[in-house]
């Protein structure tokens, strides 16, 4: 797969994705939107790619929709492409979530606005020590609700804080990312791609049809009561019951060697 605004390879099956305009801090255009849309919905039926890993060249991972090239736009366009943009923007982080494969965000540098969510969106953040976060939806008077972020975020920091992030619009550091729950692990910035790769291969080494049904699982159950949650767990992992990884974890633990789940 070919795209312009980022950088894209496959290895070993863990595709890299990297935003490629450092000099404004891979500011997003309509361009970028509409590839990884495309990207996020294609992986799925990618058999090549195990694991995805989002990044960003030089100093920045995300700086949001670019001042000049989406936002000047925006505001003469008229309400119906407004949406058909909106609704884009949102399928990016649709389509994110309803992968079945693992998402690293190795976030290198200021993930604000739109880049905010794509961090947000990844089921994994590792964060530079050089990272700040910023949900600026506020500070260009929308609202927070863009691209998920009310669904997604008082899920993992919680309501009260989610309420000032989004309210605000204020950054927060890598460390306090990690303190509130945003970022998974904060680590050193010259460790960033290693720490990330190092991830990306414990889980490619996993059991890639159960980590893809406990991600499945997770996004459906955020709007179950209990009772309809455990009936859903219920089947689910019978099904992964029946898949050869869970034989053969059960003998590679008898047999005291690391497992070898199917690789698909």
């Amino acid at each position: 797969m070919a795209y312009e605004s980022f950088m894209y390879e496959v290895k070993d099956g863990i595709a890299w994705a990297r935003l490629n305009d450092p000099d404004r801090l891979n500011a997003l255009t309509f361009k970028t939107y509409e590839e990884l849309e495309r990207l996020t919905r294609e992986l799925a039926d990618d058999d090549t790619v195990d694991i995805l890993v989002l990044t960003g060249e030089g100093k920045g991972f995300c700086s949001g929709g670019s001042l000049h090239d989406i936002i000047a736009k925006l505001v003469d366009m008229k309400p119906e492409s407004l949406y058909r943009f909106t609704r884009m923007t949102c399928d990016v982080v649709k389509n994110m979530r309803a992968l079945k494969k693992p998402i690293i965000a190795a976030v290198n540098g200021i993930a604000a606005g739109a880049g905010a969510m794509l961090a947000l969106a990844s089921d994994f953040r590792i964060v530079s020590t050089q990272a700040r976060f910023a949900f600026l939806f506020v500070r260009v008077g929308l609202a927070g609700a863009d691209m998920g972020a009310i669904h997604l975020l008082p899920r993992i920091v919680g309501q009260g804080r989610a309420t000032e992030l989004l309210m605000l619009g204020d950054a927060i550091d890598a460390q306090e990312a990690w303190r509130i729950g945003l970022a998974h692990r904060v680590v050193r910035h010259e460790d960033l791609l290693e720490e990330s790769y190092a991830l990306a291969k414990r889980l490619k080494e996993g059991p890639l049809y159960a980590m893809g049904v406990t991600k499945q699982l997770l996004n459906r159950e955020m709007q179950m009561d209990l009772e309809p949650a455990l009936e859903m767990e219920a089947r689910a992992q019978a099904i992964c019951m029946e898949n050869a990884d869970f034989r053969e974890g059960y003998r590679s633990i008898v047999e005291k060697r690391p497992p070898l789940f199917n690789r698909g």
